[in-house]
């Protein structure tokens, strides 16, 4: 179901209500995988989290690997170490991050807001970052050894 922008702004307690449904249930949602990530510790080898295919499967990196990771230290507030595991994510979780705020703002004011993702370029940059992401990370020189994770 698509949003409908009504041009008009959410004013009463009832509307405004309404307008952030849709952000509410996303951030709940959220809210539940990183509670999973923080319990479940995927930095820990043999926890409740797999392998991931790729990695399993093939031995390399995907441009994914390391993302819950990535995410469980971000949530312990370590930064460098989430970029050590997967700095794309990262960029991800940042660019997603300001696409629900517009999205909630454009709910809020009755119109969409402009993010990243009406950019017409942005499908070809993501695209190309996450294959570089995906060749780079599996170079077996340095630097770019010290990306596998």
């Amino acid at each position: 179901m698509s949003t409908v922008y009504t041009g008009v702004p959410a004013r009463s307690p009832r509307a405004i209500a309404r307008a952030l449904a849709g952000p509410a249930a996303v951030a709940a949602g959220i809210g539940v995988a990183c509670a999973a990530v923080w319990l479940g510790d995927p930095t820990t080898p043999g926890g409740l989290f797999p392998v991931c295919p790729t990695k399993f499967l093939f031995g390399i990196d995907c441009p994914g690997c390391g993302g819950l990771r990535m995410a469980y230290s971000l949530l312990h507030g370590n930064v460098s170490a989430a970029v050590r595991y997967n700095a794309v994510a990262l960029v991800s979780v940042v660019l997603f991050a300001w696409s629900g705020l517009a999205w909630t703002v454009g709910r809020l004011r009755g119109r969409a807001v402009r993010s990243w993702l009406h950019w017409r370029w942005t499908p070809w940059v993501a695209g190309v970052a996450f294959a570089a992401w995906f060749v780079l990370r599996n170079l077996p020189f340095p630097p770019f050894a010290g990306l596998f994770v």
